[in-house]
């Protein structure tokens, strides 16, 4: 049978926008929690090349590593009109032609040898009494035998262009500054859709616990962002999860986006397109990513649970993580290169009390480590006191020194100041009229979920006043 294996964990956010999408267009597939079984963890590395990267994604026996929603729509057949499964074998003529028409049109189809499979042999074989006739196409449940392209052109309605709605706005970004955007924006009775690359939620997603956001003592990132986009869809906002964003243009008094899933045009545009994780710049540490680095504690902490690990970074986000990483690692080693930390000083306040947290200050990191197999070893840092170098030694590490705002896509046509952060004025107007920024990608912003909301409103006010 058409098997899908995913192999992720509940805590990846690339695993939930993946299942999302599966869930959406009803394909069946099986979840393996790869915290829960060891021989799943060690097949992600073997696929992997020793990394254990989620989700892999099984298709008929042929692995995905993290592939976005473009890749599986590809891969799967998923279109608008339907999915199409296409049976068939490469020395098949009509197969070739088939799979050229599909081709040529943009129809994403998942493409079975029946050759190499036996059960899509004998599924064949049921549809067609008996005889083994190919091509077979599946367009959503209905059956084609051998359809011609007529036929093919009529039933996925190619080259009927159905008409582009325009939306109000378009949100490029689901964190909590694009979220609030899009609440605030459908009660003002336009419309929104909100486009994100991955998950919903931003970098608030991936933090395990949040302590200062007004009205929860204590609330996970997770469910906080869920609930903001559960928000935004009461009120009638559209969210498309896995949809890259590659250029942002304007004609008339229309803007065009176009993505990796197709174009949608709108009337305006807020950009809350977020920032990812800083890195340090040392040998060995691109080798060693997903194999003993990282920079997200609640996407692969779980990997590293009763063992020993290093948190490098002074501010909020190291202390944070390092603390929620202190209550199932066997010790954690805080490194920064300030003579003091940066955090706030209720994080700070929070250290001394815990036993298995041991601090190291004014120490610069050189460069990461391998033993003999070329797996991660640890970190040769510099005192900065006294010039001695030193080796510490770790299961794993993870990196906390800042962030680096998501604004390639708009560089060359919306000004942006010297460290990539989009200037605004005003109610967050950008440099070209009906284009506005809200979050961590914009200039002067507080990265911090309550400030992002702020600004998510204010951007929306932008909206509003530039339609009406």
């Amino acid at each position: 049978m058409n098997t899908i294996d995913l192999y992720g964990a509940d805590w990846c956010p690339d695993c939930q926008r993946a299942k999302t999408y599966l869930n959406d267009n009803n394909i069946d597939y099986n979840f393996i929690d790869v915290d829960l079984d060891k021989d799943a963890t060690a097949r992600v590395e073997g696929i992997n090349n020793g990394k254990r990267i989620i989700p892999t994604i099984i298709i008929n026996e042929k692995p995905f590593t993290n592939p976005d929603n473009s890749i599986l729509a590809n891969v799967l057949g998923i279109n608008p009109q339907g999915r199409v499964t296409l049976y068939g074998a490469d020395w098949c003529p009509d197969c070739q032609r088939a799979k050229s028409y599909l081709q040529d049109n943009y129809i994403n189809f998942q493409y079975i040898e029946v050759d190499k499979h036996s059960w899509a042999a004998q599924k064949v074989e049921e549809i067609n009494n008996g005889k083994r006739i190919i091509p077979t196409i599946f367009i959503g449940d209905k059956s084609y035998t051998n359809p011609d392209n007529a036929v093919l052109k009529n039933v996925l309605n190619i080259g009927q262009e159905s008409e582009k709605k325009v939306y109000d706005s378009v949100i490029v970004g689901a964190g909590a500054a694009g979220l609030t955007a899009s609440i605030y924006i459908q009660r003002d009775r336009f419309s929104s859709l909100i486009l994100e690359k991955k998950n919903i939620g931003g970098n608030a997603f991936l933090t395990q616990k949040i302590e200062n956001y007004p009205g929860f003592t204590d609330i996970s990132g997770p469910k906080l962002m869920e609930r903001m986009a559960e928000q935004a869809k009461v009120y009638g906002a559209t969210i498309e999860t896995g949809v890259d964003v590659k250029n942002i243009s304007k004609s008339g008094n229309l803007f065009q986006i176009d993505t990796n899933m197709g174009e949608y045009q709108s009337k305006s545009v807020v950009l809350a397109l977020g920032s990812t994780y800083r890195k340090l710049g040392i040998t060995n540490e691109e080798d060693l990513i997903g194999a003993g680095i990282h920079f997200c504690a609640t996407c692969d902490g779980a990997f590293y649970r009763d063992k020993e690990i290093i948190v490098i970074g002074g501010g909020n986000s190291a202390l944070e993580e390092g603390i929620f990483l202190a209550s199932f690692c066997k010790k954690v080693t805080i490194v920064t290169r300030g003579a003091t930390f940066s955090a706030s000083e209720t994080y700070i306040e929070k250290l001394p009390s815990i036993k298995n947290i041991e601090t190291n200050l004014n120490k610069e990191s050189l460069a990461f480590t391998k033993d003999e197999e070329g797996n991660f070893k640890g970190l040769q840092v510099k005192d900065k006191v006294t010039g001695e170098i030193e080796e510490l030694t770790a299961n794993g590490t993870f990196i906390f020194i800042g962030l680096i705002p998501n604004t390639t896509i708009v560089k060359d046509n919306i000004v942006l100041n010297e460290s990539g952060f989009i200037t605004t004025t005003g109610l967050g107007e950008t440099s070209i009229e009906g284009i506005f920024a809200a979050g961590d990608c914009r200039e002067g912003a507080i990265a911090q979920v309550a400030a992002a909301t702020g600004e998510g409103v204010l951007a929306s006010y932008g909206v509003r006043n530039h339609l009406k």
